[in-house]
């Protein structure tokens, strides 16, 4: 899942191709999802996130190399990278370990979340302006949240807690993009974010074996390095280049599109998700979790609408609470200072 922030307007506008490749990258972090909850069952958590940032590095370093440009492989605002890959990684792998406990659909929904912390944390961080339109949607949203998590009744799972603390952790990676601006390219700061992820999850790994007693519902957490065969190694390559697509083509969206336009359309990450859990693994999410879905999204979608009335909204950035969550990647910021480049 990385949110985008909008830095300034796409040089030119094509809406359809825009909304294609959002939607494109949706259903690209679901198979990812899908995938890393399958892989869980023979390689453990740390294992899947390592080989996906091999992957990344792989793909990505070439192509900084190859289109050259405003995309460079060292930046001087590394210090910020790498506090945003340490948050990333730590709030992903709380994501995907709440997995085997979870359907895809209620882990999905909390996690969610995330642009109700991001709009709270502007405020206290950024300075950002926060009216009684959106407090208001952002305690619906919230209220959406615990119906989801649904504390104090038999279905509540403490284990619920870990998307809700990803969806945090992902909010203050969102503060630092918002620091970073329009200086850096979008596939700069996935080469460090997804890239150091890789060099972050192995102690983090060991930590939470040290701290944690591991029974055997958390095989998927074990502190254990796979030796892949042939078949796994090829489905851990594959798990890296499915979410290296939703990551170009989410970047690409903000190229060539508003992200006023495009905000909306990445809340269908939720309905592509709860539909593939059900044709997969037969998930059907309870109705609080349809319910919190709603309101989550009703919230979400209204902040926007807000955003996008607001008649400062033509001569200043629009604010960091307008996002776009992606599952498992980090924030990009759009290139407002080159038009899209046709060989992505």
């Amino acid at each position: 899942m990385t949110a985008v922030v909008a830095v300034a307007p796409a040089q030119s506008s094509r809406p359809v191709e825009g909304i294609a490749c959002v939607l494109g990258g949706a259903w690209c972090f679901v198979g990812q999802d899908l995938m890393v909850k399958d892989l869980m069952a023979a390689q453990p958590l740390w294992m899947l996130i390592f080989a996906r940032a091999c992957v990344a590095v792989l793909v990505l370093a070439p192509l900084i190399v190859w289109l050259g440009g405003n995309h460079r492989l060292y930046t001087p605002l590394w210090p910020i990278h790498l506090l945003r890959a340490f948050l990333l990684t730590t709030g992903f792998a709380m994501f995907y370990a709440a997995f085997p406990f979870m359907g895809l659909a209620e882990v999905s929904t909390i996690f969610f979340s995330a642009p109700l912390f991001i709009g709270i944390l502007a405020a206290i961080f950024l300075g950002e302006r926060m009216g009684p339109h959106r407090i208001g949607a952002l305690a619906v949203g919230f209220a959406g949240v615990m119906i989801a998590m649904a504390p104090g009744q038999d279905s509540f799972q403490w284990v619920a807690l870990l998307p809700l603390l990803c969806a945090a952790t992902y909010a203050a990676s969102m503060i630092l993009t918002r620091r970073v601006g329009d200086g850096e390219s979008s596939l700069t700061m996935g080469l460090w974010t997804i890239g150091f992820s890789g060099v972050f999850i192995w102690p983090l790994g060991w930590l939470v074996n040290t701290l944690v007693p591991m029974g055997p519902e958390f095989h998927h957490l074990r502190f254990e390095f796979v030796i892949p065969g042939a078949g796994q190694l090829a489905h851990l390559t594959l798990l890296g280049l499915i979410g290296m697509t939703g990551y170009i083509l989410l970047s690409r969206a903000y190229q060539v599109a508003s992200a006023s336009l495009i905000a909306p359309f990445d809340y269908a990450y939720l309905p592509f998700a709860t539909t593939a859990a059900w044709l997969v693994w037969d998930e059907v999410p309870g109705l609080n979790t349809l319910a919190g879905m709603a309101l989550i999204i009703g919230a979400g979608l209204y902040i926007g609408y807000r955003e996008l009335r607001a008649p400062e909204r033509a001569t200043t950035p629009a604010p960091v609470g307008e996002t776009v969550i992606a599952t498992g990647v980090p924030a990009v910021t759009e290139d407002s200072a080159e038009p899209p480049d046709s060989t992505m």
